[in-house]
């Protein structure tokens, strides 16, 4: 994450704290255009990215900048799409390349993002079920896997 993302935050002028939620768009893109990475090395920053994100889904409401103009944009589904993307394209080192892995990767991507919207709900303070961050983290999760086959082919 760069430090002018953590400023952004840091600086708040409303004097709450608040944490860098949102990576770098530049460490999304790097992820994608970087030489040619080992199976073990995307094996590591899956589990990483994914506890990170876990850890992300799963923070109180109030640990969020207050939304204003970002609900214009639709950030929210933009931050679920892009997280999805980066997880499937990195988990997706796991298994061979055959098609029907890339079916499988879609449905537990399914059950993940369903499963952090539900336990939001219930469990997470200020945290609410949210659909559309399910149809963005599969749309993610669909992009991640295509760009997963481009990279290796390239």
């Amino acid at each position: 994450m760069s430090l002018k993302g953590y400023e952004a935050y840091a600086n708040n002028p409303s004097g709450k704290k608040s944490y860098p939620i949102i990576p770098d768009p530049c460490f999304i893109y790097f992820i994608c255009i970087m030489p040619k990475i080992t199976n073990r090395q995307a094996k590591v920053l899956a589990v990483l990215w994914f506890l990170i994100i876990s850890i992300l889904f799963f923070l109180p409401g109030s640990a969020f900048p207050e939304e204003g103009w970002l609900d214009k944009i639709y950030f929210d589904k933009w931050v679920h799409f892009g997280f999805f993307a980066l997880l499937l394209f990195l988990w997706r080192f796991y298994f061979p390349a055959l098609a029907r892995y890339n079916w499988l990767m879609l449905c537990i991507a399914f059950v993940y993002g369903f499963s952090v919207e539900v336990i939001q709900h219930y469990l997470i303070a200020n945290r609410s079920f949210d659909l559309g961050d399910v149809a963005a983290d599969m749309s993610g999760a669909a992009a991640g896997i295509l760009v997963w086959q481009w990279y290796i082919k390239k």
